[in-house]
């Protein structure tokens, strides 16, 4: 691993955050699989910062690593030549079943067209009382564990916080019902359980081996439904909420006129609880940590908040008029994306940049490498949030930052989350100041997102 190293440019400490030391070029898969290496991290040679397409060893499926933005655009944009990788889709299915996050095609297109709404920019504003209450909530038990200097899993509070947002905008409620601690507690059990790709299957099975997750992942899977059902069936009682679980209801297919049926609606209210909670609550973990070993980063981000906000409430029209806050946050997601990888395969024999590819080949989309990558940025692996100045960004390779994903299939709820962050990130510097109690033990780990690979201590101070 790369430990934090001084800035001399800076008066804070970190100059490169944590990230796994590159393997040679040509990595032994075979030798990471003798060292039982479970982390995706673990096999990028350093020839993926590099070059903008290279293959990764010798594999029975075939792995190819494509940083090249032109490619990695065709590529996440062919959904009937490159489709999503069966390793992702089996990781994920039985909880989040045929929703649009593992669909391809016209059944994606179609799922697509009904979701939508339910992230309209009018339902976003509509649901950022529910994100203020909610951070109103974690505010009061970050005061009580400052008062008494308590340690704190910074990656639990993250998760607590992004699911509270979650299951309020969704259901109107907040986390704390029998039902909705019972689908939070499950979905932490599910992401230490479940990688988005598992390490031993990608080197030795062949492209569409059948495959079964193993049982306590199919539970605790099982058990998310249940309780998604049970606040589905809660939720129903109540047609005068204002929520996105309203906005699922009325949708309606734009060929056929029919709703999602109850099935349906348990599989797209588990990617929005998957995906509106875990990859935001990663990247918020992140963010905290880095504020915690940057104090200079933490003041400009407070000298902000007081010119735009003032000493009032953090309101909606304040977090877009908030640009460090921002650009701060696109520089954790640059690092540290929420998605670490975007597999797809190849679901015929094509051509990429010349080279033959075969049907079966797994195809590695990295955000992790893209965005560190020699050829993409200046000083890649530098923490620098002025990088997106407009000035600065607009001389950035096009295609080179996908955090959100790429084409139609960026994320539905980039904007969502892009809002969530600012509020979140505003009043929690703006009141206390984080300390990580041991900041040289930090490392990140690919699983579903981005995540350290042991829990963050944190300790906060009231200003």
């Amino acid at each position: 691993m790369t430990p934090p190293q001084p800035d001399s440019t800076a008066p804070g400490p970190l100059w490169r955050p944590p990230a796994p030391t590159p393997r040679p070029p040509v990595p032994s898969l075979l030798r990471l699989m003798w060292r039982r290496e479970k982390d995706l991290l673990s096999l990028l040679p350093d020839l993926a910062y590099r070059e903008m397409i290279t293959p990764l060893g010798y594999t029975r499926r075939g792995i190819l690593l494509v940083n090249d933005p032109v490619w990695v655009n065709r590529i996440l944009t062919d959904h009937d030549t490159f489709p999503k990788n069966d390793l992702f889709v089996e990781a994920l299915e039985d909880l989040v079943g045929n929703s649009m996050f593992v669909t391809s095609g016209d059944t994606w297109r179609r799922q697509r067209k009904m979701v939508d709404p339910a992230f309209s920019h009018m339902r976003i504003n509509r649901a950022f009382d529910f994100m203020a209450a909610a951070v109103d909530d974690y505010e009061h038990r970050l005061e009580e564990q400052a008062a008494g200097a308590q340690p704190f899993s910074l990656d639990a509070a993250m998760s607590h916080l992004t699911a509270d947002v979650i299951t309020r905008t969704i259901f109107s409620v907040p986390l704390g019902g029998e039902a909705s601690q019972e689908v939070f507690d499950d979905f932490m059990r599910f992401e230490r359980q479940v990688g988005s790709i598992d390490i031993k299957r990608m080197l030795w099975d062949r492209p569409w081996s059948p495959h079964q997750q193993p049982e306590p992942v199919r539970k605790a899977c099982a058990r998310i439904r249940m309780h998604l059902g049970t606040m589905l069936d809660e939720r129903l009682k109540h047609p005068e909420f204002d929520d996105i679980a309203g906005a699922i209801l009325e949708a309606r297919d734009a060929e056929t006129g029919e709703p999602f049926d109850r099935e349906g609606l348990i599989d797209q209210l588990g990617v929005f609880f998957l995906a509106g909670h875990e990859t935001t609550a990663s990247s918020l973990t992140w963010a905290f940590f880095i504020l915690s070993q940057r104090p200079d980063l933490a003041a400009r981000i407070r000298a902000e908040v007081a010119e735009v906000v003032g000493d009032g409430p953090v309101l909606l029209e304040h977090t877009k008029r908030l640009p460090f806050v921002r650009n701060f946050f696109r520089e954790v997601l640059r690092l540290y994306p929420p998605i670490t990888f975007l597999p797809r395969v190849a679901g015929k024999d094509t051509e990429i940049d010349g080279r033959k590819v075969k049907r079966g080949t797994m195809l590695m989309i990295a955000p992790w490498s893209m965005h560190r990558h020699e050829k993409l940025w200046d000083m890649p692996d530098r923490f620098d949030p002025d990088r997106f100045l407009p000035e600065r960004e607009s001389k950035q390779v096009p295609g080179s930052y996908l955090p959100f994903g790429a084409g139609p299939r960026i994320c539905v709820g980039a904007a969502f989350a892009t809002i969530e962050t600012a509020l979140i990130i505003a009043r929690l510097v703006r009141r206390f100041d984080f300390t990580t109690l041991h900041p040289e033990t930090v490392r990140p780990y690919a699983r579903l997102t981005t995540r350290p690979a042991t829990e963050i201590q944190m300790r906060v101070t009231a200003r």
